[in-house]
């Protein structure tokens, strides 16, 4: 057991939901990088971290925002999690996502997800993504700047272990480079940072997967949406939501014509 202490918030986090969210998803990240270092390996380092992190943000969360309802990617998936439907806010989490590559150092594509849901507006209001292994939380409380792109040919960013068809005949379409990467997180954040230009996902993902990434990648000014061009949408019953389309806003209309005419298979 790792000894741990997150500290104190930052003042402001007691009004300001996106610090709140910065911050605990930075601490999480903090103690992932000491269970990273703790020995452990291969399943035992997965389990270790998803249990820490979880545990971590359960606790900072019931603290400091008492009254809200958690989502998280750890937590219970049916009966007891059900009161979320009715909460006026739903904190949406994924303690590590990318546990896969959490457990291959010096990989540095995972990433810890705090989200918040507002039933006054019906969506997303808050995110934090933490990355790690970049040294870098990226929140909507100060949105991040999406540089112009730097490459002469789109970059798709897909699964380094499956790769959907979608987004590989995509890639053949617009004569477009595949950017292997591990964490839907990372995967997201790889277009705000310039790294890639689309993230277009098909074949399965559930809310804690994306909802933190989104909120950041919308306050950055990147188009999101289904791959059918429908919104996506949060804290619903049934928390799958298996396909998401993340990236610069000239290449929406391209990608969105491309799924009408091909479909997704």
């Amino acid at each position: 057991m790792i000894d741990f202490d997150p500290g104190s918030p930052p003042e402001a986090a007691a009004a300001d939901d996106h610090v709140l969210a910065a911050w605990t998803a930075t601490v999480a990240g903090e103690l992932l990088l000491q269970v990273r270092q703790s020995g452990l390996e291969g399943k035992d380092l997965k389990d270790a971290g998803d249990l820490a992190a979880h545990n971590l943000l359960m606790q900072l969360l019931a603290e400091h925002r008492p009254g809200d309802a958690v989502l998280s990617e750890e937590g219970p998936k049916e009966g007891a999690d059900k009161a979320r439907l009715s909460a006026d806010r739903v904190w949406i989490v994924d303690p590590l996502d990318g546990t896969r590559e959490f457990s291959e150092p010096p990989r540095d594509d995972w990433a810890v997800h705090v989200a918040l849901w507002s039933r006054a507006s019906g969506d997303l209001v808050v995110g934090a993504v933490a990355q790690p292994g970049l040294g870098t939380t990226f929140h909507t409380g100060q949105p991040p700047v999406v540089p112009p792109s730097t490459s002469a040919r789109p970059r798709l960013v897909v699964s380094r272990t499956r790769p959907p068809a979608v987004a590989t005949a995509l890639a053949e379409e617009l004569d477009a480079e595949l950017v292997p990467m591990g964490s839907a997180g990372a995967k997201v954040i790889s277009v705000v940072r310039d790294v890639s230009d689309a993230y277009v996902h098909s074949g399965g993902q559930y809310e804690w997967d994306s909802a933190a990434p989104v909120a950041v990648a919308r306050a950055a000014g990147l188009f999101t949406s289904r791959l059918d061009g429908s919104p996506l949408v949060y804290n619903q019953d049934d928390v799958y939501l298996p396909d998401l389309i993340v990236c610069r806003p000239e290449l929406s209309e391209v990608i969105l014509e491309f799924v009408r005419k091909h479909g997704v298979a």
